[in-house]
């Protein structure tokens, strides 16, 4: 890894130990959640634990449903790792965008956290990694400083996943997770070149000419520069979501089917 890169996982690692759950990876709302959205997130939290403590698994991918994508044939919004520490029961580090600006950080959470987010469905999506990669994957989750490796703090929702201009939160968990696999992805690059290899398939997504420019100029943390021209201008961006990654952990083996927690 290159100086550069270690300081900025250091500084990544600093903001991931000094992370606050009241305002990581929310939007700047002044209303508070009202008490049958707390319940139903932490009603959730405790089922999905029962689940996860039922599966035997120390590490599994996680994902929830914050945003309506129905309309782009999407059920999840969002994943992350969730991972089993003893003595505190089950904790999700995943990469959050704050506040709706173009920066990002990586986060530890716990269940009830993760959950704690205006869902759009009260429901958990889970893949169980196959235990060669939970072996791999497990003390980095637990490290600071590794886990932040493969982080780059500028945020893009539609970040182009070949590229290192910018990154999202599902495309990090990718990366990360190639980066614990194979030992000579020691980069960015590196790593999207292992998943390339391994076959990842991101999701296309049919975004004319005008949403795109509504997008661009009324959200900071969305952008399509990084997306190559030839592409971008047939209204085709390719970026990581979770259906995608989902379909491709059990395609590659190196995860099971997903099952559902409601």
């Amino acid at each position: 890894m290159s100086a550069a890169s270690s300081l900025r996982a250091a500084a990544c690692a600093a903001a991931l130990l000094a992370a606050t759950a009241a305002q990581a990876g929310r939007p700047c709302e002044t209303q508070p959640l009202d008490v049958r959205s707390v319940e139903s997130a932490m009603e959730l939290a405790a089922a999905t634990a029962r689940r996860l403590d039922g599966t035997g698994a120390q590490v599994v991918v996680i994902a929830r449903a914050g945003q309506d994508l129905g309309r782009y044939g999407l059920r999840y919004s969002h994943l992350g790792f969730a991972y089993r520490e003893p003595g505190a029961g089950w904790r999700v580090v995943h990469k959050l965008n704050h506040c709706g600006t173009a920066e990002a950080a990586v986060y530890r959470q716990g269940l009830g956290e993760f959950f704690l987010d205006r869902l759009h469905r009260y429901e958990a999506g889970v893949v169980v990694l196959a235990p060669e990669v939970q072996q791999q994957l497990l003390p980095l989750l637990r490290d600071n400083q590794r886990v932040a490796s493969w982080h780059s703090p500028r945020y893009n929702m539609v970040a182009y996943p070949w590229a290192q201009r910018y990154q999202q939160s599902n495309q990090w968990a990718i990366e990360t997770l190639a980066g614990a696999v194979e030992p000579r992805a020691a980069s960015r690059a590196q790593a999207q070149a292992w998943l390339q290899l391994r076959d990842y398939q991101p999701t296309t997504l049919r975004l004319g000419a005008l949403t795109r420019l509504g997008a661009r100029v009324t959200a900071a943390n969305v952008a399509f520069d990084d997306h190559p021209n030839s592409k971008r201008f047939a209204d085709r961006i390719e970026t990581v979501t979770v259906d995608s990654v989902f379909a491709w952990l059990q395609r590659s083996g190196l995860g099971g089917a997903e099952f559902v927690v409601r």
